[in-house]
């Protein structure tokens, strides 16, 4: 939202706390984040929010306006959302550390290839001049940038072909801000940071 121009108001609740599944439920009882509120409207989860994002505000055209191109896109979403176990449980998100060391049981590369394939594939048939997955900033994006980090985190080593979009996606001034406002967090999830 904030890369595309959507105004909106951000609550952050510390993880890993006491108090987290408390804070949680006061804005939604599934006790899970990210959430949307929209009015007394309350939208949870990535792709809900995603489409709900999408077809409130259409002039962000985020889905490609290619019926083709669509498809693959929410085909990649889908994959990002529900898939990739090994690569979340190996390297988690710390966008604020750089250099951590990571084995690469064939496991992980195997979705570090399959991501890198993805990339590829965007590259090729759909990103245009802008470097976003499908030309302009959208959906896929935001999917796809946690994973960016985390192989920025790690080191992970990219063809050519796959470098673009994580090239394109820091120079954008809403991540800037973003991995500025990370840096100033204290907290820390222990469960996280073990043997990394």
């Amino acid at each position: 939202m904030r890369e595309s121009g959507i105004d909106f108001d951000e609550h952050k609740i510390s993880l890993d706390l006491d108090t987290t599944k408390s804070e949680i439920a006061k804005f939604n009882p599934g006790g899970t984040v990210p959430v949307l509120q929209i009015g007394d409207l309350t939208i949870w989860d990535t792709l809900a929010i995603s489409e709900t994002v999408a077809e409130r505000w259409p002039d962000k055209q985020l889905w490609p306006a290619d019926s083709d191109a669509r498809a693959y896109a929410r085909s990649i979403c889908a994959e990002m959302h529900s898939g990739f176990p090994v690569l979340r449980d190996c390297m988690p998100m710390n966008c604020r550390a750089m250099g951590r060391n990571v084995s690469l049981p064939d496991e992980l590369t195997d979705e570090i290839d399959r991501v890198i394939a993805i990339w590829s594939a965007c590259h090729h048939q759909y990103s245009g001049d802008n470097g976003w997955l499908f030309d302009n900033f959208g959906v896929a994006d935001a999917m796809f940038a946690p994973v960016a980090l985390r192989f920025r985190t790690y080191g992970i080593n990219l063809p050519e072909s796959a470098t673009f979009y994580p090239r394109r996606l820091l120079q954008s001034e809403a991540m800037q801000e973003w991995l500025a406002a990370a840096e100033t967090e204290t907290e820390v999830i222990e469960d996280e940071e073990k043997g990394r």
